[in-house]
């Protein structure tokens, strides 16, 4: 089984306190006017072929082994309704708001799919038995105890996504299990031609992503998030996680001059406003570049800190573009 470190689970957390900032700002060089009128060379990605079985090694080594083609899949966090959404599968269950999405299933097409009762942290493993799973697929320092509940019942897969790439890998992973072979390959290339794009036009600027519920605020790091793990190619982003333990303050934060700010609030049962106007309380925060230059930008944290998918990577790396011009 895969580890179980607490920062994989940003989605719902309400006071764990990380951190990461960037540096950077400045202007291009002077060029010639045709060199600015020209067009950039589109970006070119190869993707190797993904064959289908019904056993494989995840890219975790988490070893999967099905009978035959899953049929119906139960999703206990959004990567796996982020997954399936690309390879064109409706889950059988979700405990995930992402389907809601625009860019999703939207808001009529989430309301058929089934909400698994319990929440993330403690889903009901007899109602998720009652869709008749073929397959279920959570996060595995959150649901990997659930394991022995599910064990002869149905297949339980364990995922654990820290980097853009393992999001990939899963992405793969499951369209070689479900026969979904070539939306796997199309969904993979979109991605990433996209990130291509994104690096061969990076910005200057530096960027923060930071979220919570309160003023107990996190930053999510690149070498834990997967969100965070696409900035640094596209942007300037190099502080490291401190560890569970680890924090990183305001003061901190002011003193590296962040350009744009990327805020993730997590809502928690209800909603009680945004993380960016409790933190506007502090005197602090008014300081920071970004918050004086109006480019603090309120983000989907259902999308920015739970999807983790191809799919949610790639509205990411678009609103992302749009605000680090």
């Amino acid at each position: 089984m895969l580890s179980a470190p607490s920062r994989a689970v940003r989605g719902w957390l309400t006071a764990v306190v990380l951190g990461s900032v960037l540096v950077g700002c400045g202007t291009s060089a002077e060029a010639p006017a045709q060199d600015k009128a020209r067009p950039a060379a589109k970006a070119e990605v190869t993707v190797e072929p993904i064959k289908a079985t019904t056993e494989l090694t995840d890219v975790n080594g988490v070893r999967v082994a099905l009978e035959e083609k899953p049929e119906r899949i139960v999703c206990l966090f959004a990567l796996c309704d982020d997954i399936l959404t690309e390879l064109g599968i409706v889950p059988a269950a979700t405990n995930s708001a992402l389907l809601g999405h625009p860019r999703f299933l939207g808001a009529a097409g989430a309301k058929k799919v089934p909400v698994v009762p319990g929440g993330f942290i403690a889903p009901e493993v007899e109602a998720i038995l009652s869709h008749k799973p073929d397959l279920v697929i959570g996060l595995g320092d959150t649901h990997g105890k659930l394991a022995p509940a599910l064990k002869g019942a149905t297949t339980f897969w364990a995922m654990q996504p820290e980097t853009w790439e393992d999001s990939v890998g899963y992405l793969r992973d499951t369209a070689a299990l479900t026969g979904r072979t070539a939306a796997g390959e199309k969904a993979e290339k979109a991605f990433r031609l996209k990130l291509a794009a994104a690096e061969k036009a990076p910005s200057d600027k530096t960027a923060l992503i930071i979220y919570g519920s309160d003023e107990n605020f996190g930053v999510a790091t690149p070498d834990g998030d997967v969100t965070a793990s696409l900035f640094p190619r596209f942007a300037d982003y190099p502080w490291k996680s401190r560890g569970v333990e680890g924090s990183y303050s305001l003061e901190e934060i002011l003193a590296q001059d962040v350009d744009v700010l990327f805020v993730e609030t997590m809502s928690f049962g209800g909603s009680d406003g945004k993380l960016s106007e409790k933190l506007a309380k502090n005197p602090l925060w008014g300081k920071i570049p970004a918050v004086r230059d109006g480019a603090v930008h309120e983000v989907d944290s259902e999308v920015w800190a739970k999807g983790r998918g191809t799919r949610s990577m790639g509205i990411v790396l678009d609103e992302a573009a749009a605000a680090l011009r």
